[in-house]
């Protein structure tokens, strides 16, 4: 089960840098999102897949080159119904507006029943963040 939980984040990850159409596959058809980032309140009301991809388009417009990729190591508890949590360490890079690179880091927990994301809390320092990695 840990491959299948470190296969789910890639692709989560893959969904923010713009695979956007992972989010029917990944995603149940409800979920809640937990986000600590400053400004991150739209995310509340996001409990669908395709509101969910239509936010990460936007947030991606906002910053040209943006790229997640995972960091350090998955930790992934889950049982053979493919159900449990997957917390993994990120980092993440886009240039800013005056043209400068802005890198940040964060930590994103899923937890998945039936091998669906029901529930996502994230945790970074957002734009003003700092990276760890």
């Amino acid at each position: 089960m840990r491959d299948f939980g470190i296969t789910l984040f890639d692709e989560w990850t893959a969904m923010w840098n713009g695979d956007l159409a992972l989010a029917d596959k990944i995603m149940a058809p409800e979920f809640t999102l937990r986000y600590a980032q400053p400004g991150a309140d739209d995310y509340d009301d996001i409990h669908h897949p395709q509101t969910l991809a239509a936010k990460i388009a936007e947030f991606r417009a906002q910053r040209p080159g943006l790229r997640f990729a995972p960091q350090g190591e998955s930790v992934v508890e889950m049982d053979d119904t493919r159900t449990g949590f997957v917390a993994s360490p990120y980092g993440a890079a886009y240039t800013g507006p005056d043209g400068e690179q802005v890198e940040v880091s964060g930590t994103d927990i899923l937890r998945i029943a039936a091998g669906l994301i029901t529930e996502v809390w994230s945790a970074s320092g957002g734009g003003a963040g700092r990276s760890f990695y």
